[in-house]
């Protein structure tokens, strides 16, 4: 499984503008590429909704060695109902402390050296006040579960990540694919997890030969298949082949091939620039505004 990566974790965000800010200027990642839909996705990387949409990927380096965000906003959508399923981003990086402390940015001390702070729409992230000790400051993203034991079977028995840590006590597991790569941290609570409107989709990619066998075993073991084997089109880029899964508590896993998605997650140059147009260009805010009302909830 060495040749799997973690890639990024999808949010749904209302407001671009403040979400940037928080992405570009707090935390100081680079818009890597930005991308405009006129109609959903086929694998609803936007959510349940058919409407325009855009996607951002934003991170501190390249999509070939870095975990990034994907950030996907739908027009005439302003906010989504979080649930208790994404427990937070954990990252290595004292600068984006000081970035947050400079810009007024609320942080709060967890931890000796540890700082909680939430992006628009109430994404928690904890900022680690030392600097990386690999080039990408992104470090695990944290999932809650409702039977850790029955999960580490899922990630670990049937999509081969190797578990890094695990403290029975604190029902909690450390997983990944490489000791390199941003980790995937599964935290136990009592009761269900609640996706609500808001829950996001975390992406890895594997050889793209290997799409078929996993959609074959995850039949085979009776698992959910949210969409099969799949091509999704981006315009003027490449295509790529996807099959997006759910865990045993309902989060959402994307495999896409590896080889088009080198090709589709170049970084844009004209990255910053799209996004910035095309904030200037919608009105959506301004229209609601002026007719007194509110934009719909997700």
């Amino acid at each position: 499984m060495a040749t799997r990566r973690a890639l990024h974790f999808v949010f749904k965000v209302g407001n671009r503008f403040q979400t940037t800010h928080f992405y570009r200027d707090v935390l100081g990642m680079k818009i890597l590429r930005h991308e405009e839909f006129e109609e959903g996705c086929k694998a609803t990387c936007n959510g349940p909704y058919d409407g325009k949409w855009s996607k951002t990927m934003v991170g501190f380096g390249p999509e070939d060695d870095h975990f990034v965000a994907e950030l996907t906003y739908n027009y005439g959508i302003g906010d989504y109902k979080l649930g208790n399923d994404f427990m937070g981003i954990t990252l290595a990086s004292s600068q984006a402390i000081s970035n947050a402390r400079k810009l007024e940015w609320p942080l709060n001390e967890v931890a000796e050296g540890v700082f909680e702070t939430e992006a628009p729409g109430g994404y928690k992230f904890y900022l680690q006040n030392r600097s990386p000790l690999q080039s990408d400051p992104v470090l695990k993203v944290t999932l809650a579960v409702s039977d850790l034991q029955k999960s580490l079977n899922y990630w670990s028995h049937l999509l081969g990540m190797k578990i890094y840590e695990k403290d029975e006590e604190k029902q909690r597991a450390l997983l990944g694919y490489a000791d390199n790569q941003c980790k995937l941290e599964l935290q136990g609570i009592k009761g269900a997890v609640d996706h609500a409107s808001a829950f996001g989709r975390i992406a890895f990619s594997c050889p793209q030969k290997e799409l078929p066998d996993l959609e074959d075993l995850m039949k085979r073991e009776n698992q959910k298949i949210l969409t099969p084997l799949v091509s999704l089109d981006t315009p003027g880029k490449a295509t790529v082949q996807v099959v997006i899964l759910a865990d045993p508590d309902g989060h959402e896993i994307c495999f896409v091939g590896d080889e088009a998605f080198r090709e589709l997650s170049k970084m844009d140059p004209k990255g910053r620039k799209l996004l910035d147009d095309a904030m200037a260009a919608d009105k959506s805010d301004e229209w609601f505004a002026k007719r007194n009302k509110l934009k719909a909830s997700g």
